[in-house]
C-alpha cells in the first residue's frame, strides 16, 4: 500500500510540474502559441518515440532479470515438457514480432516525421504489400494452431483402458477441495449434491444405494498421487464455477456445477525429488530469506517454508478464493498404497457415523 501511495504521489507531482511548465510557456511574450506542430515539435516527438522504445526494451530485460526465477521450472508430469515447448515457441514468436514491429513503428515515427514543405507518399493500393502482410501471419498462426491442436489432443487423453489409470474425483465447493478415490474396483459410485448428509459424514453426496460407491475413499486434507501412474480426474462443483489448477503438473480444468469435467496426467517427479531440484532449492531459499526478514520485524505468517505441490482454484469464486487450496503429495506406489490402506472407505465412514 505504501508503494502504491508513493507512485500516486509521484504521478500527481509530475502532472503538477507539467501543468506549471505549460503555464510558464504561455506567459512568455514571444512564445509561439500556435496549436499546429512545427518542425521542432515533430523532431522532439521523434526523439521521444526513440526514448520510449528504449524504455520498453529496458523494462522487458529488467523484468526477465528480476523475476525470471519465479517461473514454474521443471514440469512434474509426463505431458509437461510438451506443454512447455508449445508455450516457449508461442512466447518466442510473440517476443520476436513485438521487438521487430515496435522497432519499425518507432523508427518510422522518427524517419517520416512531418517537415515543412515535405509531402507524404501515398499508396492508394498495393497488392504485393497486402499479400505479404496477410500471408505471413496466416502461415504463422496456422502452424501454431495445428501444433496446438496436436498438443491438445495429446493432453486430453482420457482413455480409461490404457496405462492402468487411477480414477479420482476432485470435488470443489466454496472454499475447499475434497478428493474421492474410486477404491479397489476403480469405479466411482454415483453422487449428487442433493444426497449430501453432514450427519452421516456424506460430505460430497455419494449414493449409499450404489454398490460401486461403498469402497470409495474421500480425503478432505491431502491429495495423494503415485508417481509414474496415469491419473484420470473427474471434477464436480457444488456451488459456483471453480477451476482445478495444478501448476507444477501443467494441468487445469474448470469444475462446472451440474456436470462432470475430466482431465488426466501422469506424475513423473515425487514431492521429495522436486524438493531437491536445483531451481526449486533456489526458490525456497529466496522465499525463506524474505520470510526471515519478516520474522525479524515481528510479522505474522512468516514461518520457514517447505515446497509442496498444491491444488488451487483458478477462478475468482468468492471472498475466500485465495485460500482455496489442497496439498498434493506425489510418492512411490508403495507409499501411496500404504496411505490409501489407512483411509476409511465410504461404507466405514457411514457405519461410524451411525
Amino acid at each position: 500500500m505504501t508503494a502504491l501511495l508513493t507512485i500516486i504521489v509521484l504521478l500527481l507531482v509530475a502532472i503538477a510540474i507539467w501543468q506549471m511548465t505549460k503555464i510558464f510557456e504561455l506567459s512568455q511574450v514571444n512564445t509561439d502559441n500556435s496549436q499546429v506542430a512545427n518542425d521542432k515539435d515533430n523532431k522532439l516527438n521523434g526523439y521521444l518515440m526513440f526514448g520510449f522504445l528504449i524504455f520498453i526494451y529496458l523494462i522487458t530485460i529488467y523484468s526477465f532479470w528480476a523475476w525470471g526465477d519465479v517461473l514454474l521450472g521443471t514440469p512434474a508430469s509426463e505431458h509437461g515438457p510438451e506443454y512447455d515447448s508449445l508455450m516457449n515457441i508461442s512466447m518466442a514468436l510473440i517476443f520476436f514480432v513485438q521487438i521487430v514491429t515496435q522497432a519499425l513503428l518507432h523508427w518510422f515515427a522518427y524517419k517520416y516525421k512531418g517537415q515543412k514543405g515535405k509531402k507524404a507518399l501515398f499508396y492508394a493500393d498495393n497488392d504485393k504489400l497486402e499479400f505479404i502482410w496477410t500471408i505471413i501471419p496466416v502461415i504463422t498462426l496456422a502452424g501454431l494452431i495445428i501444433y496446438g491442436l496436436f498438443t491438445w489432443t495429446s493432453l486430453m487423453d482420457i482413455d480409461q483402458e490404457e496405462g492402468d489409470p487411477i480414477i479420482i474425483e476432485l470435488y470443489a465447493q466454496q472454499f475447499n477441495w475434497k478428493a474421492r478415490y474410486a477404491g479397489e474396483d476403480n469405479v466411482l459410485g454415483q453422487a449428487n449434491v442433493r444426497l449430501i448428509d453432514i450427519n452421516k459424514n456424506n460430505v460430497i453426496g455419494i449414493d449409499e444405494a450404489d454398490s460401486y460407491g461403498q469402497d470409495d475413499i474421500v480425503s478432505q486434507s491431502e491429495l495423494h498421487l503415485p508417481v509414474g501412474r496415469k491419473i484420470i480426474f473427474k471434477m464436480r462443483s457444488q456451488d459456483v464455477l471453480h477451476s482445478a489448477y495444478m501448476p507444477h503438473f501443467r494441468a487445469q480444468m474448470n469444475c462446472v456445477p451440474g456436470m462432470i469435467t475430466q482431465f488426466s496426467f501422469t506424475p513423473t517427479v515425487t514431492t521429495e525429488e522436486m524438493r531437491m531440484d536445483p531451481d526449486m532449492v533456489q526458490k525456497v531459499q529466496k522465499i525463506n530469506k524474505i520470510r526471515a526478514e519478516r520474522r525479524a520485524n515481528g510479522d505474522d505468517n512468516a514461518d520457514a517454508w517447505e515446497f509442496d505441490y498444491v491444488l488451487l482454484c483458478n477462478k475468482i469464486c468468492g471472498s475466500s478464493h485465495y485460500n482455496m487450496q489442497m496439498k498434493i503429495v506425489v510418492e512411490s506406489q508403495e507409499d501411496f498404497d500404504a496411505w490409501l490402506e489407512g483411509q476409511d472407505t465410504f461404507k466405514q465412514t457411514i457405519a461410524k457415523a451411525e
